[in-house]
């Protein structure tokens, strides 16, 4: 796969290690689970056995194998049909994990991300102030509303991913107590930080974070769809499409299917690190220290980073599971395509 660079909007931290065994079949690497023998040749473990009936009933002909070329036979079916529908989504760095699971779980295909930070907007993001030392024109705010608008609804159905509100509600537990108005704000810094009330930042209360939100960020500056260039129309009626289908096809056995509980059983370092989600649709530009400040733990630990597991009950799920990952796939497409193409551009030419 490409792997896409996030500038300098990024959070960094240490690698961590997985409480269960793990078979990266499809990603950036693929390496076997710890109870599957490379060296000699010595029984298939279960996660190979039910991707295995998968593998083979995609083969014109039945074929003999050892038990290694088998293993080999397995992995690099599975991983190219997962890379074929995952290689062109440059939006965010995915890769696939087969947990291997145990005697009370059975084998689980995760969908993990890789990148952390502020996901870059493009041309979303471009000010007018800015507008001189730019080369090309700038899209209007209502424009840039509308794309932003509808990336927030569509994209945390298949991206660990969070938007200004969840930024302001860790915020309000971080800074302020759970308040969130500049009157208990205060209160709570006094009474419970002991700060002083004359050495109150007053930038760092709700109303200035607030205030800091570019135009661009608020729904109610969104213009209607039939006030848009029709090429702009068309991908946000796209990506919109596409986050339906998402929803439409359930997420129970999906792909995307995210629950916490389930995912702490396979990977039990989930329960004693952040529960925030590695990306974010929140500018770093004007929010670096908030970010800075709530992601400390995931940089400290680990992110959920997550996107989803599917339990492998049977080999059935697995055809499921790939008809899930392409839908996804194709949102994050859509996306990409809404964020990479720049209207006013367009509308220039």
């Amino acid at each position: 796969m490409s792997l896409p660079t996030l500038g300098e909007n990024r959070f960094t931290r240490p690698a961590v290690s997985t409480s269960r065994p793990s078979a990266n079949l499809a990603g950036r690497a693929v390496r076997l689970s710890l109870d599957v023998p490379v060296a000699f040749d010595g029984p298939l473990a279960q996660h190979h056995k039910t991707i295995g009936r998968w593998a083979a009933a995609r083969e014109a002909a039945a074929q003999q194998y050892s038990r290694v070329d088998a293993r080999r036979h397995i992995e690099r079916t599975f991983q190219a049909a997962v890379l074929e529908i995952l290689e062109p989504i440059k939006l965010a760095d995915l890769r696939v994990v087969v947990l291997v699971g145990d005697s009370a779980l059975p084998p689980a295909l995760a969908v993990i991300c890789d990148s952390v930070g502020a996901l870059d907007l493009e041309w979303i993001e471009k000010s007018n102030v800015l507008s001189q030392a730019l080369a090309g024109p700038i899209a209007p705010v209502g424009w840039q509303a509308a794309a932003y608008k509808a990336l927030t609804e569509a994209l945390p159905a298949v991206l660990p991913i969070f938007g200004f509100e969840h930024l302001f509600e860790e915020l309000s537990a971080y800074y302020w107590e759970g308040e969130t108005d500049d009157v208990g704000a205060t209160r709570a810094l006094i009474e419970w930080q002991g700060q002083d009330p004359n050495e109150i930042d007053e930038e760092m209360l709700p109303s200035a974070v607030k205030a800091r939100c570019p135009a661009w960020m608020h729904a109610d500056n969104a213009a209607p769809l039939k006030h848009l260039p029709k090429g702009l129309c068309a991908r946000i009626r796209r990506l919109r499409a596409a986050h339906k289908a998402v929803k439409d096809a359930g997420s129970d056995g999906g792909a995307w299917h995210f629950d916490f509980h389930v995912i702490c059983e396979y990977v039990s370092d989930y329960e004693d690190s952040s529960t925030l989600p590695p990306m974010t649709l929140v500018p770093f530009e004007q929010f670096a220290r908030e970010l800075d400040d709530v992601g400390r733990i995931g940089m400290e630990t680990r992110f959920m980073d997550c996107a989803g597991l599917c339990m492998l009950s049977d080999v059935d799920r697995i055809d499921a599971w790939f008809a899930s990952l392409r839908l996804g796939a194709e949102l994050l497409l859509a996306a990409q395509d809404l964020i990479e193409t720049d209207p006013a551009t367009e509308c220039a030419r």
